[in-house]
């Protein structure tokens, strides 16, 4: 019998936290949104604020997610900083551990948020029936 227990997924963001921060960044994304470097924010947020259909994805899906800019993650799972952990990523989290579950370059790669939807569901599927992801 398999005692995994997914508790969530943990997003970080390639960006730092503070309203100051995210007026640069949304001027960034005006601007010059090829050069904006965060995938992960480019895709589940606008200009004004989060994007429609990913916000519905993330309210009705019911898994938990967390939401951190990097400087928050840093802070609450000093662990897990290490050279390896390029932003934007996300983790999920099962038996008090987190584990790599999208990398910068998988994010980098979507479209939209079809594209990250869709991932975050075939990936979550994956790991809850293998009963954990492959380290």
């Amino acid at each position: 019998m398999d005692n995994t227990v997914v508790e969530g997924l943990v997003f970080v963001y390639n960006a730092q936290s503070g309203i100051a921060n995210a007026l640069l960044d949304s001027a960034h994304k005006m601007l010059s949104p090829k050069t904006y470097d965060c995938g992960l924010c480019a895709i589940t947020h606008g200009v004004m604020g989060e994007n429609r259909k990913w916000k519905d994805f993330r309210r009705s899906w019911g898994v938990s997610m967390e939401f951190l800019h990097s400087d928050e993650f840093s802070k609450k799972y000093p662990d897990y900083i290490a050279s390896q952990n390029k932003w934007p990523k996300v983790f999920v989290s099962m038996n008090g551990a987190l584990f790599s579950f999208l990398d910068r370059d998988e994010i980098v790669q979507m479209q939209g948020q079809e594209d990250l939807i869709l991932a975050i569901r075939q990936k979550y599927q994956v790991i809850t029936a293998e009963g954990g992801p492959t380290v």
